[in-house]
């Protein structure tokens, strides 16, 4: 950690404008006011702790939820400013906390990088909360002020002496505001384990008062822990990952690389410290510079022949997983929700990191280069041979009914946003659901027995096997790299399977093949479950249904000596499409799992854990979590 310096001061506080309308329009600023906003205002918060990070003056960070959902974020670094602001006339501290656009981050000396490209951070946090304090040990003293409802309602106090310097930042959300206040451990924890694999030696610690919860977070590898993590489970084909960074006009690139045997791509961009989900310049640079090395590589040994066709790049990335991390002194995003990075010098930048990093690995290992190239030429003619299967499933631009699977009972709406799919194990579920339904809006596709397991399969194996085909061709988005989501058929695929073991098996294959092949659809929020019930309970003509154990019990127990008739469903096939209609289909009384990825990380391990091909880590998953098992069929 760098020593303390006393550059940073009020006049590295810059003041764009003020702080109006942010508890008018919260959805403006964190998106939403729904789970994914209130757990914003942490990370906001957070961040500018990473900033100290960054900049080299902090390496713990401390976040505890309290048990009435308030939130302490603690760091070491050098404190926020609370000398008297030279324009404002007010402490620094009070200029960040009431003005909207202000903060050291546009052209102060305070920070050189930073992820908060807005320096809309803490007053956003400070105007969403019912109250915020802040406690700031600087210059020997330790500093306190509270605000309501993003107003001071005290002065900037000296309430003592401190040997340490750092800042303490509490805050609950306004309950007037968030939908809900209640704070997720395992959101929270999620963002900040990224953050110590991409701040190497940074500890951060979460604290939950609610659970007696504690978790550590401290990577002295950094990224190469990182992609390490993401292997877990898979045969590795370079124990040590390919690790590599470079520092030019103040830029900083990192890479790191492990391949697997597996035939699956892990690529996690970031820039600032922020998620690059939609990619940007530095992820162009990281693929079009892995793809050229590794081709040169492959014609310089005589693996490809002066006559073959280039690799390409899905075919050198198969079984890749990478971390790309860059920080840049002038960040452009796309928006606010930062998910695409626009710097075009950092695409030549991360281009020249992978054809010195890379190259100089491959030329330094030559048996491990050996088997990565081999691997990728194995993918090309895997690539090569599902072409023609590739082409059945394309959606025509002109989409009739001839080209859609003849299984498919389709509906008549044309508008996908009303619109929806029922993936339905078995053909007897499949008559029953295609008499049931309601034909304007819902189309049934029976799947006949369980689909293949794609986690051990190539895509030429994928799209060779017919009930993916008209799987794909149903949806209408076609898969992988072609994948496009605004050709999708319906914005609700809901898988309705038997209440069973294999229902359950068929469930996980589905979602396998979503997250490996039809991932949008998952982050979309397009893929439910559907919920048929386990029991119905009838007395004369009056029927009661029943989802679990429980629920049932409680009835029984509530009516007395009442004699009921019980049965117990175990597939979709033993309703009539009226009581399928009514109790799994019926918009108006169903229930409907919506299906996110809001862990993209664990649900990469969950899927290779459950369906790859180790058989340990199956039996571990088994274990601890049997536990959790309400309705088990033997």
């Amino acid at each position: 950690m760098k020593e303390r310096e006393d550059r940073y001061t009020a006049v590295d506080i810059q003041v764009l404008e003020g702080l109006e309308a942010v508890r008018k329009r919260p959805g403006m600023y964190i998106g939403s006011t729904g789970p994914r906003g209130l757990h914003h205002l942490v990370f906001e918060v957070v961040d500018n702790s990473i900033d100290e990070a960054v900049a080299g003056y902090c390496d713990q960070i401390t976040v505890t939820i309290h048990q009435d959902n308030r939130i302490t974020v603690t760091d070491n670094g050098r404190g926020i400013p609370v000398d008297i602001h030279p324009k404002m006339g007010i402490p620094a501290l009070e200029v960040i906390l009431t003005t909207l656009h202000s903060g050291a981050k546009f052209g102060g000396s305070g920070y050189s990088i930073s992820g908060g490209l807005h320096g809309v951070g803490l007053s956003v946090v400070n105007a969403l909360s019912s109250f915020l304090e802040v406690q700031i040990a600087r210059n020997g003293k330790l500093y306190y002020q509270r605000y309501e409802k993003g107003r001071p309602v005290t002065s900037l106090q000296v309430v003592g002496t401190s040997e340490h310097t750092g800042t303490r930042t509490t805050f609950l959300p306004d309950d007037t505001i968030f939908e809900e206040t209640d704070f997720s451990a395992d959101i929270i924890a999620t963002r900040l384990r990224e953050l110590a694999y991409l701040n190497q030696g940074v500890k951060i610690i979460l604290l939950d008062e609610r659970m007696d919860l504690k978790q550590e977070y401290h990577y002295t590898g950094g990224i190469r822990d990182f992609v390490r993590y993401l292997n877990t489970n898979k045969d590795v084909v370079n124990s040590e990952p390919i690790y590599f960074s470079i520092n030019r006009d103040d830029t900083v690139v990192a890479i790191a690389i492990q391949y697997n045997t597996g035939y699956s791509e892990t690529l996690l961009s970031y820039a600032n410290n922020i998620r690059t989900q939609e990619g940007g310049t530095h992820e162009i640079g990281f693929k079009n510079g892995l793809t050229r090395i590794m081709n040169d590589y492959a014609k310089r040994q005589g693996i490809l022949k002066e006559n073959d066709s280039n690799l390409l790049g899905e075919d050198i990335r198969e079984g890749m997983a990478a971390i790309l991390t860059v920080l840049v002194p002038e960040p452009q995003f796309e928006g606010q929700t930062k998910t695409k990075l626009g710097n075009t010098e950092v695409r030549s930048l991360v281009e020249t990191a992978i054809s010195e990093g890379v190259g100089s690995f491959l030329d330094e290992n030559p048996g491990i280069a050996r088997k990565i190239i081999d691997k990728a030429v194995s993918a090309r003619r895997a690539r090569e041979a599902a072409r023609k299967a590739r082409e059945l499933t394309r959606r025509k631009s002109a989409l009739d009914a001839t080209s859609l699977p003849g299984k498919l009972a389709d509906c008549s709406e044309k508008d996908p946003s009303k619109s929806e799919l029922y993936l339905v194990e078995g053909d007897s579920a499949g008559g029953s659901a295609k008499l049931g339904r309601d034909r304007n809006f819902q189309a049934i596709l029976p799947l006949r027995g369980k689909i293949l397991n794609v986690e051990k399969a190539r895509v030429d194996r994928v799209l060779s096997n017919d009930e993916i085909r008209s799987l794909i061709t149903a949806i209408g988005t076609s898969i992988g790299e072609e994948f496009d989501i605004d050709k999708a058929r319906y914005h609700r695929v809901i898988i309705m399977t038997d209440a069973d073991v294999d229902g359950s098996h068929i469930r996980v294959l589905l979602l396998t093949f979503f997250y490996r092949y039809m991932r949008p659809l998952l982050e979309t929020g397009y893929i439910y479950i559907a919920q048929p019930p386990l029991y119905a309970l009838k007395r004369g003509k009056a029927i009661h249904y029943f989802y679990n154990d429980r629920d049932m019990e409680k009835f029984v127990a509530e009516q007395g000596n009442k004699k009921y008739a019980v049965q117990r469903y175990k597939g979709l096939g033993e309703m009539d499409p009226e009581q399928l209609w009514e109790t799994t289909m019926n918009p108006e009384t169903r229930t409907l799992l919506q299906v996110t990825v809001q862990d993209a990380i664990a649900a990469e391990a969950a899927f290779t854990s459950l369906m790859g091909e180790k058989v340990e880590p199956r039996r571990q998953f088994i274990e601890e979590n049997a536990h959790q098992v309400i309705n088990l069929d033997i």
